[in-house]
């Protein structure tokens, strides 16, 4: 019995059709779903990533959104701050300038919110120094020659030593090194340089600081006082745009006066006194004079300074 040939094609060529159309469907579906999967790997794989970038910061942590605001406004004025640059000034118009040295002592009543325990002042500029937003010079002289490192700094506030210590099981002798960190309770007084000069061109006398240097006591090992020596110095014009930005404790007792650090070194908010000026000896004043006659002397420059700009106005 034979069968038609064109009978068959009639019958299996739809068949045949629908198998293959069946199969370019399953063809798609399987490249569009590993098309998928290797997208969505290669998404996932980016995340971790874009995460860590937006959570990974140096900066300390913020306070929750739920934190209670510890004041009747959030205050942003101090942290936008900037300071104006100081009025250009020309060699020729410096007609008399003398270079004056003072200390200014933090335990005065004027100077106490030098030492104001939420934000001390040493705190700041040390903090800044370690962290390279400010840069420091070393003590060798006070010309700003000598730049230090952030470690050379760290290395500052902290000391090291060695104890003796006695184990209680068998009594043998042990020797622990020991990390002592400076306390910024320990920084009492702070050293400044600073220039006076007469500008010819405004007819005043005028005065920038130039540099401050903390200064830190140096004890033997039964603790007793030997000297005094300072720390490191920080170039003022290098560091208003930081002193700018940290708000100043005001005695005036308006908490909300917007005082910076800045403006009280600018308005002069301090209590100081002289301890060298520029001299052929180049000596302080204590190698000449002590005591009372050392804060007499120091009155004595005070004044000529002061007078010197009267003395070149006649009425």
């Amino acid at each position: 019995m034979s069968v038609d040939a064109d009978f068959l094609r009639t019958i299996f060529k739809p068949l045949i059709h629908l198998i293959l159309r069946v199969m370019q469907n399953i063809i798609k579906w399987t490249c569009f779903c590993l098309l998928t999967f290797f997208v969505g790997t290669t998404l996932l794989a980016q995340e971790p990533e874009t995460v860590e970038i937006k959570t990974e910061s140096s900066e300390p942590e913020e306070p929750a959104a739920d934190t209670p605001l510890d004041d009747v406004v959030e205050k942003k004025i101090m942290e936008e701050r900037r300071v104006l640059a100081y009025q250009p000034l020309r060699e020729a118009d410096v007609f008399w300038q003398r270079f004056v040295w003072r200390i200014i002592d933090t335990r005065e009543k004027m100077n106490l919110p030098f030492v104001y325990p939420e934000d001390p002042f040493f705190k700041i500029v040390s903090d800044a120094a370690k962290k390279g937003e400010l840069r420091v010079f070393s003590t060798e002289d006070d010309k700003f020659l000598h730049p230090l490192t952030g470690d050379e700094v760290a290395s500052m506030m902290s000391s090291t030593d060695t104890a003796i210590t006695f184990d209680p099981e068998t009594y043998e002798e042990q020797i622990k090194i020991v990390h002592n960190d400076l306390n910024w309770e320990d920084v009492k007084r702070f050293r400044i340089k600073e220039s006076w000069f007469f500008d010819k061109e405004t007819s005043t006398m005028q005065v920038r600081i130039l540099g401050i240097a903390p200064l830190r006591n140096i004890t033997d090992n039964d603790g007793n006082f030997r000297y005094e020596a300072p720390m490191f110095w920080v170039y003022y014009p290098e560091a208003r745009e930081l002193f700018a930005r940290h708000r100043a404790f005001n005695m005036g007792g308006n908490t909300n006066a917007t005082m910076s650090w800045e403006d009280i070194m600018e308005m002069r908010y301090f209590s100081s006194y002289i301890i060298k000026t520029s001299n052929v000896y180049d000596r302080d004043v204590k190698m000449y004079a002590t005591g009372l006659d050392g804060l007499l002397e120091s009155d004595r420059i005070k004044n000529e300074i002061f007078n010197y700009e009267h003395d070149l106005w006649q009425f």
